[in-house]
């Protein structure tokens, strides 16, 4: 396996980005995503942030706050989850509660900010960053919901959106590897480990001195090898999962069209069956009528057949 010349990012928020030296690098990312300049204060240490033997393969996250006081989740979720989108709301309903001391009014709670980096399919979309908010829409006139004038000065905030919690999803595999912009050129590195030479996005010139993997002891390189490679056999046990559950269902599929193909078979057998036997007694009804003298009824009974079937072979023949 060709080794990587720089360290995974989640990695790095475990070890190296949570030291106030390297905030430059957080905030570099954060500001090419978020569209303004991040300045973190402090990194915020929650019971999210307390490692089980899953999470410490599967999921990392860092909490900050910024100079705007406002909450800032990063998290990175490396296996599938069918339930993520319920955890990123749990996540941010837990930053809420855990950063109000009681008593608190609600014009104290933060303005949360959830930033979700997953390496797996989450819903269905062709994108690869996801910005979601809340508004208010009126279901008559179609119009937004404004904060009074009372409410912005209180909030400090000219939009609705801008109270509620903000939720970005990067979806790292959908990406093509064609770094557009700067922002790109982050998600680039957050798929592949790499930081190019020409790179100049805000943090990447710092990320491309610290997370370079010749810079890690010896211990810690032995480390960050044995996360790399657990999350590779993580990776093909999924892989091999989903293969063999597509195969099964592949094989199903083919047993239930062979039953089908069986039982379409059989339906015209039974359908070619009547229509030639409809067909031979015509044949036979129109014989015994150009015998002269055989009323319908007559010939109805030879046959057992209804009077209404022998008077319409009749009727086509006048």
């Amino acid at each position: 396996m060709q080794q990587k010349k720089h360290i995974r990012f989640d990695w790095a928020i475990k070890r190296l980005l949570r030291q106030k030296a390297n905030f430059g690098i957080l905030e570099g990312f954060l500001s090419e995503l978020l569209k303004e300049d991040i300045e973190i204060l402090e990194i915020l240490d929650s019971e999210s942030n307390k490692e089980t033997e899953e999470d410490k393969y599967n999921r990392v996250d860092i909490l900050v706050k910024d100079k705007k006081g406002e909450l800032i989740i990063i998290e990175v979720q490396n296996s599938y989850a069918l339930d993520y989108f319920l955890r990123v709301i749990y996540g941010i309903s837990k930053a809420i509660t855990e950063h109000m001391k009681e008593g608190d009014t609600y014009s104290k709670v933060k303005k949360v900010i959830s930033v979700n980096i997953v390496y797996f399919e989450l819903g269905q979309g062709d994108d690869y960053i996801y910005r979601g908010t809340t508004n208010f829409k009126g279901i008559h006139d179609n119009q937004l919901l404004e904060l009074t004038e009372a409410q912005k000065k209180l909030f400090k905030k000219e939009k609705i959106e801008e109270v509620y919690p903000e939720i970005y999803l990067i979806k790292v595999n959908k990406f093509d590897d064609n770094a557009k912009d700067t922002l790109d050129e982050w998600i680039y590195f957050l798929k592949n480990s790499e930081i190019k030479k020409e790179f100049s996005a805000k943090g990447i010139k710092e990320a491309d001195e610290v997370l370079k993997r010749a810079n890690m002891p010896d211990k810690e390189r032995r480390e960050y090898q044995r996360f790399v490679e657990v999350l590779s056999d993580r990776a093909s046990i999924a892989m091999t999962i989903e293969f063999e559950s597509n195969l099964r269902a592949e094989k199903k599929a083919k047993i239930l069209a062979k039953n089908l193909a069986k039982n379409l078979a059989k339906d015209l057998a039974k359908d070619l069956a009547k229509d030639l036997a409809k067909k031979k007694v015509d044949r036979a009804i129109e014989a015994m009528i150009n015998k002269a003298g055989l009323s319908n009824t007559e010939i109805a009974d030879a046959l057992g057949v209804e009077i209404e079937r022998v008077q319409i072979i009749r009727d086509k023949r006048n």
